[in-house]
């Protein structure tokens, strides 16, 4: 008895110790590796410089050293070698990637020293460029956004040495010095407003658009002359729902530069979003005048003409941004759409196959092929899309009623009835849902379920003529003659034929 409590002992020391190695094991997966830079550096003001200035040219040159010291990383220890990027480019895409944070800083009334880090996860940032990859637009402007940064660090030096000079007694009138201290402000007052316009573009690519948009308008504040600012809080507010505002921005954008086609493109889509499509269509045009090869616009413009009903015209917006860029599977999804709005499901499934192809994770493209194979009759691979649909996420209210429809046209009510409730739990406002689900019921013969989804629907619906007829008929299942005929006189008023008869013939008046 002893020998087998000794050896029970040892095996449960065992397991612990299994189990514990096991977690230490998992923990090296599960854990980020982040990389941490860290440097210093002190910046020596002049007699001319005051706190603000000499912080602002300490931190934007601080920034560069870190940011150079993570892209000299990147580049030799990651797969980013492979994106084919240059270490400056690499050094200008990380700034609107990665955050500088300042660990301690000092002013001594003459020179400003600060310790700053930059904490990075390299696959996240490897990610986050790889996904930057695909919009050649935003790397334009995170290359400008370095190269503005470059040129004002450049004069700011180029002007601190003149008036170096011109302090050490070299010959300049006072107007002369004057306007270079006014120059050398400038430079001071643009290297904040980058600084500004970097955090708000951070901010932005993180998601945080209540945070990226007070930066922005901090950046327009300081600067009130750069067009892509106003461009960037544009977004912004758009994400946010504020698209008047967006459009003001995006207008202020184009009087300060009136040749870049990304503002007007993003004025379409708000436009668009507020239900005003031919002006949505004029700006397209307009970015497409300016960039006959920009594929994005060719898909706003297409979605704006689906918005109008002109599928083939926006079949053919979506057809030129796929021979512009064949690994677009947004066009092919949309294109797609507008082939199901047609009624041509044969070809809208093609198009789902290609953008489902290139992209595995395309949510919407499997909800929308199993539609589509509905509509073709074939239930059965509409419910192998709706349950991809579902995998990928489990809190999609349309693929459990799509699925759900589908299962109810192959007569496995009950199998209907569960996703039309899990669809009714994520979301309570579909009332097509409840509809649905009430028809369900009433084919398994549960009557007095199907009356409580038929009142919720008329609650919602007092004109839905069809929804008194079934519950009329799910009374008369239920032997309550008396809200049967009432349901159904109701229905007649509403113009219902079948009701109109049935009550004719069995001569019950209901116009009254």
């Amino acid at each position: 008895m002893k020998k087998n409590q000794d050896i029970s002992i040892i095996s449960l020391i065992r397991c612990i110790l299994f189990t514990m190695i096991f977690l230490l094991n998992s923990s090296n997966c599960v854990f980020a590796e982040i990389k941490t830079f860290v440097t210093e550096y002190t910046y020596q003001a002049s007699d001319f410089d005051s706190k603000a200035s000499s912080r602002t040219v300490a931190l934007e040159t601080i920034k560069r050293l870190l940011l150079e010291k993570l892209g000299t990383y990147l580049i030799s220890e990651t797969e980013v070698k492979n994106f084919q990027f240059s270490k400056d480019q690499i050094t200008s895409y990380s700034a609107g990637i990665v955050s500088a944070d300042i660990l301690e800083e000092k002013w001594d009334g003459k020179s400003y020293w600060l310790k700053a880090k930059v904490a990075a996860d390299p696959k996240e940032v490897e990610e986050a460029l790889k996904k930057l990859a695909e919009d050649k637009s935003k790397l334009k402007e995170l290359e400008e956004m370095k190269d503005k940064a470059d040129e004002l660090t450049k004069e700011n030096n180029r002007l601190r040495k003149m008036l170096e000079e011109a302090a050490k007694g070299k010959t300049q009138t006072v107007q002369e010095k004057a306007k270079i201290v006014k120059a050398y402000n400038e430079t001071i007052t643009g290297l904040s407003a980058a600084n500004w316009f970097e955090n708000g573009y951070k901010a932005y690519i993180s998601g945080q658009y209540d945070e990226a948009l007070n930066a922005f308008t901090k950046a327009i504040e300081i600067n009130p002359k750069e067009a892509r600012v106003y461009s960037n809080r544009g977004l912004s507010n758009s994400k946010l729902g504020q698209e008047q505002p967006a459009i003001n921005d995006y207008t202020k954008a184009i009087e300060l530069d009136p040749k870049i086609s990304v503002v007007y493109s993003n004025r379409g889509v708000s436009y668009n979003n507020l239900g005003n499509f031919q002006k949505a269509i004029d700006d397209y045009n307009k970015a497409i005048e300016l960039n006959p090869k920009y594929a994005e616009a060719f898909v706003n413009r297409g979605n704006s003409y689906s918005n109008l009903n002109k599928e083939q015209q926006a079949i053919k917006d979506y057809s030129k941004a796929i021979e512009l860029n064949p690994q677009y599977s947004k066009a092919y999804y949309n294109k797609g759409v507008s082939y199901g709005k047609l009624g041509d499901f044969k070809q809208a499934v093609e198009e789902y196959n290609k953008a489902i192809e290139l992209n595995p994770k395309y949510i919407e493209a499997y909800v929308n092929r199993g539609n589509s194979y509905s509509k073709l009759n074939d239930e059965k691979m509409a419910i192998v899309d709706l349950n991809k649909a579902i995998e990928l996420n489990p809190q999609l209210a349309s693929a459990y009623y799509n699925r759900g429809n589908s299962y109810d046209t192959l007569g496995n009510f009950q199998q209907a009835i569960d996703d039309y409730k899990k669809s009714i739990e994520l979301n309570p406002q579909n009332i097509d849902a409840y509809y649905n689900r009430g028809n369900a019921f009433s084919k398994s013969s549960k009557y007095q379920e199907a009356i409580e989804d038929y009142n919720k629907v008329i609650e919602a619906y007092p004109q839905d003529a069809n929804a008194y007829v079934n519950r009329g008929f799910s009374y008369h299942q239920l032997h309550n003659e008396p809200k049967a005929i009432e349901d159904m006189k109701t229905a007649a008023k509403l113009g219902n034929k079948v009701s109109q008869e049935m009550l004719t013939s069995n001569g019950i008046s209901w116009q009254e």
